[in-house]
């Protein structure tokens, strides 16, 4: 599959966005090497991402893109001396200006019945979170790259999307933040009405719940995955801080009062489950947006934002009942969100493609 397929050939009634829960065939990560993102940890973040990887490998395929031949080598060099398996791994020689390929990687939507394709990936516009940093050529043809690469089917739009932005229980329920979708560094000409019509038809979204604003210090606008999150249908974890002299006390009280006021695409009301935020930490580049909402569901394991916090533990106690069958691993990310992102924001899933029997 060497070109996209035109939007208007598709029948997108018959797509929906899955959960991050359903099984993954592969999860996609960029190696870090942008040094301007991590002034002076680059290499404590690289093995931040080899924690990661560890936890990664065993349950899925990880696709890990490096920016050249000679990187790509390195890499696989350094992860043999940390004695990485690394069967389930496969390097893709793809340029990236940096490492969030939640927000410029594809976005994969499953089709309903039998018809083809199956799975089909979103080539979204990538203009780095409203032009802030530059340049983003590389990361913006990310999602083609990929599925050339893979051979996979895409569709690409003229349409400003992140998959940060975006968190869904994978029945038609979508959470999202106005500060983000409603930006007008993002898609000036459509208002609320306009974007929903679009994750509607792309997505097959039926009920979208829009919250309001992120955390201090994310400078993606208010990513939802920052802050609230499906761990289950009906489930919705989110972040909380209860010192009112906090930045993030009332934005986030604001989304907590949302939350449970909202009903899910059928109709019934959310569960909402409150998570502590850790302990303010400033970075090089200001106030780090660390949240342990930022976790990554994989087929075998949760892997949690931890930052050397009292908050630490709770957050995994408190997740663990939802992922019974899966590992919930704390991964330490003082380093990693110092470049203002964490576990979630670097990888994006690929979603398997089911049997009739499963």
């Amino acid at each position: 599959m060497n070109h996209p397929i035109p939007s208007e050939g598709i029948d997108w009634p018959n797509y929906r966005l899955p959960a991050e829960w359903e099984k993954h065939e592969a999860t996609f990560l960029a190696w870090p090497h942008n040094a301007e993102t991590w002034p002076g940890l680059l290499e404590p973040v690289q093995q931040t991402y080899i924690a990661i990887l560890r936890a990664l490998l065993p349950g899925e395929k990880v696709y890990l893109l490096a920016k050249d031949c000679e990187a790509a080598e390195e890499i696989r060099t350094r992860l043999e001396k940390e004695r990485i398996d690394l069967t389930n791994l496969r390097i893709l020689n793809i340029p990236s200006d940096d490492a969030w390929v939640r927000d410029s990687g594809p976005i994969f939507v499953l089709r309903k019945d039998s018809g083809a394709p199956q799975r089909l990936a979103h080539d979204f516009v990538f203009n780095s979170w409203g032009r802030k940093y530059g340049p983003w050529d590389h990361d913006d043809i990310i999602p083609a790259r990929v599925c050339q690469m893979l051979d996979a089917p895409w569709t690409s739009h003229d349409f400003v999307l992140e998959g940060g932005s975006l968190d869904t229980d994978g029945q038609g329920t979508l959470l999202t933040t106005e500060q983000c979708l409603l930006n007008p560094n993002r898609n000036p000409s459509f208002d609320r009405k306009g974007i929903e019509e679009r994750l509607r038809q792309w997505l097959g979204i039926q009920k979208v719940i829009w919250l309001h604003d992120g955390l201090e210090g994310d400078d993606t606008d208010g990513h939802v995955d920052d802050i609230s999150r499906f761990v289950a249908p009906g489930v919705v974890v989110t972040v909380v801080e209860p010192d009112a002299r906090d930045a993030n006390h009332e934005p986030l009280a604001e989304n907590v009062r949302r939350l449970r006021l909202a009903k899910d695409a059928s109709g019934k009301a959310l569960r909402v489950v409150e998570l502590p935020m850790p302990p303010r930490a400033d970075g090089p580049h200001h106030r780090n947006p660390a949240s342990h909402a930022n976790f990554y569901i994989a087929n075998s394991a949760v892997l949690v934002p931890v930052f050397a916090s009292p908050t630490d533990s709770i957050v995994l106690e408190r997740l663990r009942p939802f992922f019974p069958d899966r590992s919930v691993v704390g991964i330490d990310c003082r380093d990693l969100v110092s470049g203002l992102g964490a576990i979630h924001c670097i990888t994006q899933q690929m979603p398997a493609l089911l049997s009739s029997s499963e």
